[in-house]
């Protein structure tokens, strides 16, 4: 049964115990819950215990019953109302209060909490609350967080660090170079590194349909494959064209590895799309490989200008602010959705996913391993860096810039 189908499970029978609970009395009560439990089948103590609040081994008792195998005093016996044992909460009045200070979020932040430095396990939660005079145990925890509103949760991502003021204006300052750049019919593209991905027999993120009780195995730890390793994929993306490049690197992610990842790109699609392009128009995070602070990044984009005879024009997109970055929901997401749940299990494996990713609003892809070595640590000297020829924007020149062909490319 899956996670969603459990869920509604459970509220399918929470409903009904809703309906019931005020006509049923202590047996009558655990008879319909064993009944609820056999009827779900594999699991369905579980599901019947969570959505009723019931303990385990009173639906247990009621199969018993059910089947015959139980006592005849058992099945007599009706507790009065009122009877059996009280609940934690009503014998030790301030557990609540102390439970509550435990795990919310911010008297946890209290450096005299005692679980500010730890994880909030039921297990770490039911040793404070005994180190406070508390008798609890790890269930009852669990219990009682759940009545009380709490349920697991993992880390959400919202928040993207402390806004630059002009992060707006950048914003628009990019989509307005973008339109015009498209109006003139030159070339835009909006450029990032994938993270890497493991090759060999690994788990991969995400469902693919295979046959019942048979999922495919893949190797129990992420341990590197010395012989296949990791691959580093750096996309191109052709914001007027649906149409997108990925050089799949095999060493470093260094600004020489994105700029020749721009310049397959410009070899095998762009030249072709926009045989009268002189400029071309990059989009692009302001760090890793390709970040605004680069040397190595400006003088190989130089390089690649003098080749071409592009004027080049970068914009950055302003710290923290990469998933605006269109390549990231153009192109990486539905890569990402084509080999969900598929080991890559070689590097071919990788280029042939890649290549083989469409939407039903036409992108299509194309791939290439790139086998070249990258080395880290390169430097730009002075008096390279001044031999760059650079132009910077009026407007955040640090964010804004063109690099022109330093003589005119020859036929």
């Amino acid at each position: 049964m899956s996670r969603e189908e459990r869920i509604g499970k459970k509220q399918e029978i929470a409903t009904k115990y809703r309906a019931l609970a005020a006509h049923l009395n202590e047996r009558t009560r655990r008879l319909w819950a064993a009944t609820e439990a056999i009827a779900v089948g594999y699991g369905g103590i579980s599901i019947v215990a969570d959505a009723i609040a019931i303990d385990r081994n009173t639906i247990r008792a009621g199969m018993h019953e059910l089947s015959g195998s139980a006592p005849v005093a058992e099945i007599v016996r009706i507790r009065r109302v009122g009877g059996g044992r009280k609940k934690l909460v009503d014998t030790d009045h301030i557990l609540s209060t102390d439970l509550n200070r435990l795990v919310d979020p911010e008297t946890r932040g209290d450096p005299e909490s005692p679980l500010r430095w730890t994880t909030k396990s039921v297990e770490r939660i039911a040793a404070a609350l005994q180190d406070m005079g508390h008798r609890i145990g790890r269930m009852s925890v669990s219990t009682l967080l759940h009545a009380a509103g709490y349920s697991l949760h993992a880390n959400r991502k919202r928040y993207e660090g402390t806004d630059h003021p002009d992060r707006d204006a950048q914003f628009q300052y990019i989509n307005t170079s973008v339109e015009a750049q498209q109006k003139k019919r030159q070339p835009c593209i909006s450029v990032d590194t994938k993270k890497k991905e493991l090759v060999g027999n690994f788990k991969n993120n995400g469902r693919e349909w295979y046959l019942q009780g048979r999922p495919l195995d893949v190797n129990m730890h992420d341990f590197t494959d010395s012989a296949t390793g990791k691959v580093i994929p750096y996309g191109v993306y052709d914001l007027s064209r649906d149409a997108g490049w990925v050089n799949v690197g095999i060493t470093h992610d260094t600004a020489q590895f994105a700029v020749e990842s721009i310049r397959r790109w410009w070899r095998n699609m762009g030249s072709e799309r926009y045989p009268d392009a002189t400029e071309l128009l990059i989009t692009a995070d302001c760090g890793g490989s390709n970040g605004r602070r680069s040397r190595l990044w400006k003088r190989s984009l130089q390089e690649l200008s003098d080749e071409t005879g592009l004027a080049i024009h970068v914009r950055h997109f302003p710290p923290g602010t990469s998933k605006w970055n269109k390549i990231e929901h153009r192109l990486f997401s539905f890569i990402s959705r084509n080999w969900r749940g598929q080991p890559l299990l070689d590097r071919a494996t990788v280029v042939n996913l890649i290549a083989h990713t469409k939407t039903k609003t036409g992108l299509t892809v194309r791939a290439t391993m790139d086998e070249n070595v990258y080395v880290t640590g390169v430097k730009v000297s002075d008096a390279e860096f001044a031999a760059i020829k650079i132009t910077t924007d009026a407007f955040h020149g640090e964010w804004n810039y063109t690099i022109g062909p330093r003589e005119a490319k020859t036929a």
